[in-house]
């Protein structure tokens, strides 16, 4: 039932865009998804923050040949002001982004994304929001005699009235990462971007300015948002994507991270895509002004990159994969 719901349902798409980088990362993901998805019946929403009190400089896009190649690919700017974050932790876009959209069901997506396969695949079953499942075990981090995630997290459920022995995998043994409902913030969706922004908004908050005591030593920049979202997911019955969502972080779409990255690890679809939509003349005259772009797609850097690895057999740790490009001098971010 949930696939039914997820090729019939209408939904629209909401990235952050603002000036610099994630700029020309929206245009790429504006054209990827015109290509991959033609008959997308949604919309496309590039969200803007406003210039206000609490950027220290101008977060919005003037650049009118980036606004133009955004029209060109169906993407709608999407103004929203900065009532909460702002510079001081700019991830908070995609929480307060959410008010400002139309409330219709939503897939949220990190603007460092590609859409390489039909979004009719996808399972989505809104009622039951969900995230993606690429991350590495990056909070909590453990004190040796601190508490450890059991605690820390079940303090937090316990902060909001949640359940936390439901949230647990407990195929993974105790005490260990993966046992904690614990997602990368790269994609989420629900049915309604105002009650799940208000929320997501409001634990962020909580969490940011009076955080259980079990959290006094652990880091909130630049997790706050990962350690907010499972538990927004969970108090709205959501729970870990299933087999029906495997498209996204799949064939559907790819997280790509920076372009180094996603030479050296993400599949050949992604890779074909992303330089045949970055091929025409009149975008690449635009995004050759991006560093990354420029060096990487147009000067080929990154097929240096990608001969330098064997996709079946990476190394374990993101940060090995990393290292091994930076020691042949072609990393750039």
């Amino acid at each position: 039932m949930a696939q039914d719901q997820g090729q019939n349902q209408r939904f629209n798409i909401v990235a952050v865009g603002q000036a610099g980088r994630l700029s020309y990362e929206a245009v790429l993901l504006a054209a990827s998804l015109r290509a991959s998805n033609p008959d997308f019946a949604g919309r496309l929403f590039i969200a803007m923050p406003q210039n206000g009190p609490r950027w220290n400089t101008d977060p919005e896009i003037h650049d009118t040949a980036i606004l133009g190649l955004l029209a060109d690919f169906g993407a709608e700017i999407l103004p929203f002001p900065s009532k909460l974050f702002g510079s001081a932790y700019p991830y908070g876009n995609k929480i307060e982004c959410l008010a400002a959209l139309p409330d219709e069901p939503f897939l949220f997506v990190d603007t460092d994304t590609v859409f390489t396969g039909p979004l009719a695949s996808v399972g989505f079953e809104f009622t039951r929001p969900s995230a993606s499942m690429k991350r590495e075990g990056t909070w909590p981090v453990l004190e040796l005699y601190g508490p450890g995630y059991t605690e820390i997290w079940k303090s937090l459920y316990d902060r909001f009235g949640l359940d936390f022995a439901s949230s647990l995998d407990t195929s993974q043994p105790d005490e260990y990462w993966q046992r904690y409902l614990y997602f990368n913030a790269g994609w989420f969706f629900h049915q309604s971007p105002k009650a799940f922004g208000a929320r997501f908004a409001e634990y962020a908050q909580v969490i940011r300015d009076d955080a259980p005591r079990a959290l006094v030593c652990q880091p909130l920049n630049p997790w706050l948002d990962q350690v907010a979202l499972p538990l927004v997911i969970h108090s709205f019955g959501g729970a870990r994507p299933g087999p029906a969502l495997a498209g996204l972080d799949g064939d559907v779409t790819c997280h790509w991270r920076t372009m180094p990255l996603f030479y050296a690890r993400e599949s050949d679809l992604a890779v074909d895509l992303v330089e045949q939509v970055m091929a025409p003349n009149p975008i690449k005259k635009v995004m050759k002004e991006y560093l990354p772009f420029k060096k990487m797609i147009y000067q080929g850097k990154g097929r240096e990159v990608r001969a330098m690895f064997d996709r079946a057999d990476l190394p374990r740790r993101e940060q090995m994969i990393r290292n091994q490009i930076k020691r042949a001098g072609l990393w750039v971010r």
